[in-house]
């Protein structure tokens, strides 16, 4: 189809170029990390739910405490964080296991930059639907199943460093309202609305929602 051909090659182009224009700023990025918190430079468990339901790691800087995504499902004084992290459509608002130096890379969408290696790898597109962690997708497709379908729907493409949702209220959309946009983005097809996505995207990390 001609609209993935398209789509691919504006991937490779974009994805290759973001990667030289923005190596330096990822190269500080890096190293502010590693000097301030102790662990790896990018995030470990970071396994997402791809296109046609295959899962991948994304390439992700750490903005947070070390082995912070176990530590929130195991250790009992993070309980109630996880509950409440659940029932606030998986994010949270003040979350304790954010680094000052995570703070600032999320506040400017710098923690997602990795991720143009996945576009690289053919796993995820510059634009595209949110990539879902594995838990994340299996419980809210249980709270709400008449999504089932959106879902389906929705993973048919690939996942997007930027996104419909994300230019559109990040977190302050229900997940219903987000794979709806996903789902229609994905059934859409449209390199016009990607065009729009992009230059939106921009606007949205000035506003602090990021990408």
């Amino acid at each position: 189809m001609v609209y993935f051909f398209l789509k691919r090659v504006i991937d490779l182009v974009g994805a290759i170029l973001g990667l030289i224009i923005l190596l330096p700023i990822m190269i500080l990025a890096a190293l502010a990390i590693k000097l301030t918190s102790e662990g790896p430079i990018l995030v470990e468990n970071s396994n997402r739910v791809g296109q046609k339901g295959k899962t991948f790691r994304m390439y992700k800087f750490r903005s947070m405490l070390k082995d912070s995504h176990k530590l929130l499902r195991t250790d009992p004084k993070y309980k109630e964080l996880l509950e409440k992290y659940k029932q606030n459509n998986f994010k949270l608002d003040k979350d304790p296991r954010i680094t000052k130096v995570g703070s600032f890379l999320r506040k400017t969408s710098i923690d997602e930059l990795p991720q143009l290696i996945n576009v690289l790898r053919n796993e995820m597109s510059l634009i595209g639907p949110r990539a879902y962690y594995p838990d994340e997708l299996s419980e809210q497709t249980k709270k709400f199943p008449n999504c089932k379908q959106l879902v389906e729907s929705s993973l048919t493409v690939k996942p997007g460093v930027t996104g419909l949702w994300q230019v559109s209220g990040r977190s302050s959309i229900g997940f219903e309202e987000r794979i709806k946009m996903d789902a229609d983005y994905a059934r859409a097809k449209s390199l016009w609305l990607d065009l729009k996505i992009m230059l939106k995207t921009p606007f949205a990390v000035w506003r602090g929602e990021g990408v």
